[in-house]
């Protein structure tokens, strides 16, 4: 069985949690260690205890520097108990840093797989922090075996035109993860809630001011036939006053986090439309990326709004499904939205159902591909450079 050392930079974000149930639905053993941004220690993940390498910080770039540096003096202290690991996977760039480390601590040559799920603005600088950045970033990846990354654009506007990682490239989509087979025509989408009001939920990681105030002006100018509904993880970091703006708002409601993917059903079947826009770093990664909220309310049926210039917009427009504005305007919204009826949200709807739930959605097949594409990495017994040297 392949043993997975993976390092994260927070074992509390939901996306780690369905990277580790895709790695062992796939056949393979996993170690957790990484940092958290809780005051205490996080006990269980997926059945996991993660080996704890402190606390960080959201937003604080200083903190967590200094945090990468103390964890790599003690690093090898913290995995003293673990057994050699067959393959190490680094989820972002500090934990790259990291890897090398623990590497190192297991005096062995172990693969260095590179996970990059985002594109932080602050390697995109043209100063001398980003070239900086940048530099070390290639430093660091100069002999890993595998990037994977979620998006296209990450690929074709940093990765290869900045010469960043050597290494052959898989391709992850933030894809939903079914635990069954999915079948093709049937996704477990139930009727949407007879409108209006119409519900546009905003689900997952809730970290952009603009999205927010568009949202509550649009249902303000709406007074009452929209409804916003956020669920997720808000990021207290870029909303000095989430709460407070929240409860001002007569349409607008926070019903907390969510499980995932226990809860995607229920929430998505709650709401019409899926808010798949993001302007957190505008022009750059969220430009660029597909997000997790985008298979998700497709995987259920919500039918998604983006903004037509993105890679998000791109990959609808080729689907030929959603709502695509021109510009992140209260008036785009108003005109492309405002006069929506029982008719053409049943024809937005159908559209978005009548496409390949494979297209939303991993399967444990997926998994197991996943599995053996790094295993092919390692010289793990079954594996596809133990068969070459046999």
């Amino acid at each position: 069985m392949l043993h997975v050392l993976y390092l994260v930079h927070d074992v509390s974000d939901p996306a780690v949690r369905r990277r580790i149930t895709m790695l062992r639905a796939g056949g393979a053993q996993v170690t957790l260690a990484g940092f958290r941004r809780t005051t205490n220690p996080i006990a269980d993940v997926e059945g996991l205890r993660p080996i704890d390498l402190g606390a960080t910080r959201d937003g604080r770039f200083g903190q967590r520097l200094a945090a990468v540096a103390k964890a790599a003096l003690s690093i090898g202290s913290k995995l003293g108990g673990v057994p050699r690991p067959d393959l190490i996977i680094a989820r972002n760039l500090e934990m790259l840093a990291l890897a090398r480390r623990a590497r190192s601590a297991f005096s062995a040559s172990v693969p260095i797989v590179y996970e990059c799920l985002d594109i932080h603005r602050l390697v995109l600088r043209n100063d001398g922090l980003g070239k900086a950045l940048r530099a070390t970033e290639r430093f660091l990846a100069r002999d890993v075996k595998l990037l994977v990354t979620s998006s296209p654009a990450f690929i074709a506007n940093y990765f290869e035109p900045f010469g960043q990682v050597a290494a052959p490239i898989e391709l992850v989509e933030n894809k939903y993860f079914e635990a069954a087979a999915i079948l093709p025509g049937a996704p477990e989408a139930e009727g949407s809630p007879v409108g209006p009001p119409w519900r546009i939920g905003w689900f997952g990681a809730l970290r952009c001011r603009r999205s927010l105030e568009l949202l509550a002006d649009f249902s303000r100018r709406m007074d009452g036939r929209f409804e916003i509904v956020l669920r997720g993880r808000p990021a207290l970091s870029e909303f000095p006053d989430f709460n407070g703006f929240v409860e001002a708002e007569p349409w607008l409601s926070f019903r907390g986090p969510y499980r995932n993917p226990e809860d995607m059903a229920a929430i998505y079947n709650d709401v019409h439309f899926s808010w798949a826009i993001d302007f957190f770093e505008a022009g750059q990664n969220s430009e660029w990326l597909l997000p997790n909220r985008l298979y998700e309310g497709c995987r259920f049926g919500a039918v998604p709004i983006s903004m037509g210039n993105t890679e998000t917009g791109r990959f609808l427009k080729q689907q030929d499904i959603g709502v695509l504005l021109p510009d992140a305007s209260p008036e785009a919204l108003e005109a492309a939205l405002g006069k929506m009826e029982e008719h053409r949200f049943a024809r937005l709807k159908g559209r978005v159902l009548a496409r390949n739930p494979r297209t939303w959605s991993y399967d444990r097949g997926d998994c197991r591909a996943l599995v053996e594409r790094l295993r092919s990495l390692t010289a793990v017994p079954g594996s596809f450079a133990a068969e070459a040297l046999a």
